[in-house]
């Protein structure tokens, strides 16, 4: 964490094309926390290695979040923050047995659907990629989404159970993005009902909409 002074407001930095920001921004409006969001980061007209970004966060990586005097990132430890801000233990319980598989879901999110060649190829037009490292690609992207689609046919209503969480949030719009990208999809019926469920929140329309695969 960064100490700012002078700083009152809350304020997410990173463009909505980003998964990442849009799991803050996500959990922000579930929160219902009024903040204001700087989007031109992370495009041409402002550079995540500028020297001004790069005060905020070294990595220079999106999102930020600025919150008063203090500046956090890393997209799940943020969205973790606020639910603990916000004292929302049903998005992030405090006893550690239940606060697990929220936890476990969301680092598995982060570690193993993040950074897909398919999708960087296919939806961003990134050119580092052969036909068949595409190929590859999808069908490894399909058997991990399996393993979500397994445990969500016996979790109950959402990932961590009968309530949703944190973990429903990024895996969510992880899901979206798999489900926007032109492969083939496997027959995910657990999957889709979750989604299904999921798309009655006000939130999900905001940030899973087809303008941000």
């Amino acid at each position: 964490m960064l100490r700012l002074p002078g700083r009152t407001s809350m304020k997410v930095l990173g463009r909505d094309t980003s998964i990442n920001v849009r799991k803050v921004l996500w959990t922000l409006d579930e929160l219902g926390l009024a903040y204001d969001h700087e989007g031109q980061w992370g495009t041409p007209e402002a550079p995540t290695r500028s020297d001004a970004f790069l005060a905020l966060n070294p990595n220079g990586l999106i999102p930020v979040l600025i919150d008063g005097a203090s500046v956090w990132w890393e997209s799940n430890a943020i969205c973790r923050y606020l639910a603990g801000r916000a004292g929302r233990d049903d998005l992030l319980p405090l006893g550690p047995r239940a606060r697990a598989p929220v936890e476990m879901w969301m680092d598995w999110q982060a570690t193993s659907l993040n950074n897909i060649p398919a999708f960087l190829a296919l939806v961003r037009g990134d050119t580092r990629f052969s036909a068949g490292e595409i190929a590859d690609s999808a069908g490894r992207w399909t058997e991990v989404m399996k393993v979500l689609d397994d445990h969500l046919a016996g979790s109950g209503e959402y990932a961590a159970g009968a309530a949703f969480t944190l973990a429903d949030i990024v895996l969510c719009l992880a899901a979206h993005r798999y489900f926007s990208t032109p492969i083939a999809h496997g027959d995910f019926k657990a999957m889709r009902r979750w989604m299904e469920r999921l798309s009655t929140r006000p939130a999900y329309a905001a940030w899973c909409s087809p303008r941000t695969p």
